[in-house]
């Protein structure tokens, strides 16, 4: 597999003087295309900062961000905002739906947005929706809420799934849906996923566990025989 994401002695400082403090300090990894990463660290290691940064919501003080062996880490605002528009789908905790659209026009705002975004219809029942097209969000549990917030972010098209604790908000037989859905997003249609989490039940269903802890990374895990996702404690 060849790397999608990579970096190099990255660091990112906010504030100055005796308000300076270090969110990221020297850190250094890679990700290759077709993954199932796990970032895991308590709250406060800087895996938000991180997600920003590979997201391109934010910019290294120092090191170089390779995505697809180009360096995002000097890109100008707008040339951040292409990168995330062809590269990126981001899911969050939280649904983030337009409660006045329905499932299927949730999902089809992306086609008004990129050029080659994929059919609304056929990424929902690639989700498990295909019952729920016409469904507005309150009509909707929240796992299908979040499968719909998927749905949306794979319809971009998008090189690479950001996952920002896509479960944090469910029950733990809906959570555990949604991580075999991410799963079998990367396993079967070889999207390379990240998952950005403090839960340790996910460490053991990834390719790969990047363990941050305070600004640095604490530990790289490489699982080859990853458990299946249907088998995790939440």
């Amino acid at each position: 597999m060849s790397k999608l994401i990579e970096f190099k002695n990255v660091c990112r400082k906010y504030g100055n003087g005796e308000n300076e403090f270090y969110a990221l300090r020297d850190v250094s990894f890679e990700i290759k295309t077709g993954e199932f990463v796990v970032i895991l660290g308590p709250s406060g290691a800087g895996k938000s900062t991180l997600l920003n940064l590979i997201g391109g919501l934010d910019v290294p003080t120092s090191g170089e961000i390779l995505f697809d062996g180009k360096d995002i880490s000097k890109l100008t605002d707008k040339m951040l905002t292409t990168y995330r528009s062809e590269n990126i789908g981001f899911v969050f905790q939280f649904y983030n739906l337009i409660p006045t659209l329905t499932a299927y026009e949730n999902v089809a705002l992306i086609k008004d947005i990129e050029k080659k975004s994929l059919q609304p219809k056929e990424v929902l029942e690639s989700v498990g929706l295909a019952h729920r097209l016409n469904q507005f969000p309150s009509q909707m549990s929240g796992g299908e809420q979040q499968r719909t917030s998927i749905a949306r972010a794979l319809c971009k098209n998008p090189k690479l799934l950001l996952c920002d604790e896509p479960t944090g908000a469910l029950d733990t037989n809906t959570g555990k849906e949604i991580l075999v859905l991410l799963r079998k997003m990367a396993s079967d249609e070889k999207k390379t996923v990240i998952v950005v989490t403090h839960n340790q039940s996910f460490k053991d269903i990834a390719d790969k566990v990047i363990m941050v802890k305070n600004g640095k990374i604490d530990e790289i895990i490489i699982n080859e025989n990853p458990m299946n996702a249907e088998g995790v404690e939440l």
